[in-house]
């Protein structure tokens, strides 16, 4: 089993920027693609950005060019740099890691985070 831990939300202004760690515990996340998602309201989770063992990524088209998915194998984390953040983004951000991924994307989560509260203003 992975067990995942999500840091580095907070509150940041529009046009600013924040970093997203997750770290992982129980299996290397070599293993595994990793996948950023956020809880839309009355919605699905939204897959924000995906990044496979091989470096391969993915990104939702509201944050392309805006957001950067990374992962140091090393440390056992996955990161989520941020920018120009935009109020819409406003909301809870979520670290999965996947047993199968498609071009960078993460189709099929296995394990979650707790999430962490990112808010635009």
């Amino acid at each position: 089993d992975v067990q995942l831990v999500e840091s580095g939300g907070g509150s940041v202004q529009a046009g600013g920027s924040l970093k997203l760690s997750c770290v992982a515990s129980g299996d290397t996340i070599g293993r595994y693609c990793m996948g950023w998602f956020r809880q839309i309201p009355d919605r699905e989770r939204e897959g924000v950005a995906g990044i496979e063992s091989d470096g391969s990524t993915s990104y939702a088209d509201s944050v392309k060019g805006r957001f950067t998915i990374s992962r140091d194998n090393a440390k056992n984390t996955v990161y989520l740099e941020m920018n120009s953040l935009k109020v819409e983004d406003t909301t809870m951000y979520y670290c999965a890691a996947c047993t199968y991924c498609s071009g960078g994307a993460c189709m099929s989560p296995s394990y979650w985070g707790q999430g962490t509260q990112v808010t635009v203003s």
